[in-house]
């Protein structure tokens, strides 16, 4: 990058600062972006003519409300809900609904300009969004969660429907949330159609969604690996969080012949050396989701393993690195660590889980590194799916499903590379920068052929 570039970037992003106050989490997700895509735009003039950045970095809308609701004591709560919607260029907004204490306007919106980008390496006609609200439905009674999920839908369902806005589940939200959620949209407007996805399979949900983000991690892992004349086979890997994506993507590198050393929750983390086969799996599946119990039980389960509070698990020697439990979860000490313990890819399964600290020492040592946007877009791609299959009124079955999310990984890995290739002849590919371009090249053209609108 030129210095008139580099200037011209950092001028960008102080605007974006500037005009997002107290929002870290989005101008970092912007930054990030930007300093790929200014690069590439350097000498692409239309772009800047239409100024195609600088919309893309202000959502279309940001809807905030109001939640009311009654707790199982007769108390009146209330909370705050949201819904960004950042960008439709190619399709409907789409994207998950968060329920957790740390929602913020801040993290809503960089989620949704992720999203955007993830939408568009899918190949499928998406656009970018996220909602949620800063409710905990952790230690709250099923009744509790269906009066929170009826009254935040009965102010969402204006802004969405199968050609608007179609909302997933995320963090918090799972077939519970959704089921409440879709059962309330039906009973306000008379509709039975896509509306949500991530529902069960009773009533219009898709085979391989809960599988789908976690094991689409590990298959652009081994992308990534196979372009190297590699393989996940036999490879200790460190692995953060306890939810879905983890224990998927946990689950998927085991089948695939990989060690998995750790799991984690807000608690701590559990180190077992003889790994953690599909038994344990299956235990801490059980765990999570019928009792909702905590990591730290693991080691009375299985006594050869450690139980470290408070601590993520980035000093554990490995050779694969996922963190897929929340943004931020991964600094640039922590980069630094892995790769001096030997650590020689990571693939991000939650949403910037790397801090940009962290980022650049991955990109700067030139190991294996795939950003959320590209790894984890799985879960989104089997969503688009099951919108597709609700649309057209069918079911596919899960071979043919798993056979196209396999396939829409592998696309996503071939636009990377051919975005990320980096000069030189020794092939190495800057998976970061080639998910950035690529991402933004798609939605970008679609905005020039709409006009200033």
């Amino acid at each position: 990058m030129s210095v008139t570039d580099h200037v011209d970037l950092e001028r960008f992003v102080a605007g974006v600062h500037k005009r997002n106050p107290g929002q870290p989490e989005y101008v970092q997700a912007v930054r990030e972006v930007a300093e790929d895509v200014f690069d590439y735009i350097a000498d692409k003039e239309q772009y800047h003519e239409y100024q195609i950045l600088r919309r893309i970095a202000e959502p279309d809308r940001v809807v905030s409300f109001r939640v009311c609701w009654e707790d199982d004591n007769g108390n009146i709560r209330v909370q705050r809900g949201w819904r960004v919607q950042n960008n439709n260029a190619i399709g409907p907004y789409k994207g998950g609904l968060r329920f957790h204490p740390s929602v913020t306007e801040s993290i809503l919106k960089f989620l949704a300009f992720e999203q955007t980008f993830k939408n568009s390496l899918t190949g499928l006609p998406m656009g970018g969004a996220k909602g949620g609200a800063n409710f905990n439905p952790r230690g709250k009674s099923d009744h509790e969660v269906m009066r929170f999920c009826q009254s935040f839908m009965t102010e969402l369902y204006r802004h969405v429907g199968a050609d608007v806005d179609v909302p997933a589940g995320d963090i918090g939200v799972g077939p519970r949330e959704i089921g409440f959620m879709f059962g309330q949209y039906k009973r306000i407007t008379n509709q039975f159609t896509g509306v949500l996805t991530g529902k069960a399979l009773e009533f219009g949900g898709s085979l391989i969604r809960p599988e789908a983000t976690g094991y689409g991690v590990v298959y652009f892992l081994q992308d990534m690996l196979e372009r190297r004349g590699d393989t996940v086979e036999g490879k200790v890997a460190v692995v953060s969080g306890s939810g879905n994506v983890a224990l998927h993507a946990a689950e998927k590198l085991s089948q695939l012949g990989a060690k998995v050393v750790t799991l984690s929750d807000s608690d701590g983390f559990v180190h077992d050396p003889s790994g953690i086969d599909a038994e344990k799996l299956a235990w801490v599946k059980a765990l999570k989701s019928n009792r909702r119990g905590r990591i730290a039980e693991y080691v009375d389960r299985f006594p050869g393993a450690t139980f470290h509070a408070g601590q993520r698990p980035w000093a554990v020697p490995c050779e694969l690195a996922l963190p897929c439990a929340t943004q931020n979860e991964l600094t640039g000490d922590d980069a630094r660590t892995l790769v001096a313990n030997g650590c020689i890819a990571v693939a991000e399964g939650a949403n910037m889980p790397t801090d940009l600290d962290g980022v650049h020492v991955f990109k700067d040592e030139r190991i294996l590194f795939a950003p959320g946007k590209a790894a984890n877009a799985g879960g989104v791609a089997v969503s688009g799916l099951e919108m597709s299959q609700n649309s057209a009124r069918i079911s596919w079955s899960e071979e043919q499903l798993r056979q196209h999310l396999i396939d829409i990984m592998r696309g996503i890995h071939e636009r990377c590379v051919a975005y990320g290739a980096v000069p030189g002849g020794d092939g190495h590919v800057d998976y970061v920068r080639g998910a950035n371009i690529a991402g933004f090249v798609k939605v970008a053209d679609a905005m020039l052929a709409f006009g200033v609108v």
